[in-house]
């Protein structure tokens, strides 16, 4: 289910971030976002990764990596594309048949 909740944005790492995945629904700044396919399935690959984790260490993996890019990187936007979860969704988001056929924990060939 995509919601419309536009100050939630305010409190993410990216500051021009339009979508975010909290289990079970993806949330978009603005309603227009909500028919973009590719922004959609990117969410839907987050969903995934917060499901094989059981959703609250999820939470905590990706804002520790966070931390950890920002503290290494000394940059906001570097540490949020550094993040394994991040680079995995990325990389993945065009090809639309991902999903079914990704494995478990895949997210952790991009950790680094």
């Amino acid at each position: 289910m995509v919601l419309v909740i536009p100050w939630l944005f305010k409190f993410t790492a990216k500051p021009t971030a339009v979508g975010m995945a909290l289990w079970p629904f993806i949330i978009v700044r603005d309603k227009k976002f909500a028919k973009r396919k590719k922004l959609l399935f990117h969410e839907k690959i987050h969903l995934r990764q917060q499901l094989e984790l059981l959703i609250i260490p999820f939470y905590l993996w990706y804002v520790l990596e966070y931390f950890y890019h920002l503290i290494r990187l000394k940059d906001g936007e570097l540490a949020y594309y550094a993040i394994s979860f991040e680079k995995e969704a990325y990389s993945n988001d065009h090809n639309f048949a991902y999903l079914q056929n990704r494995k478990c924990w895949s997210f952790l060939k991009y950790f680094n």
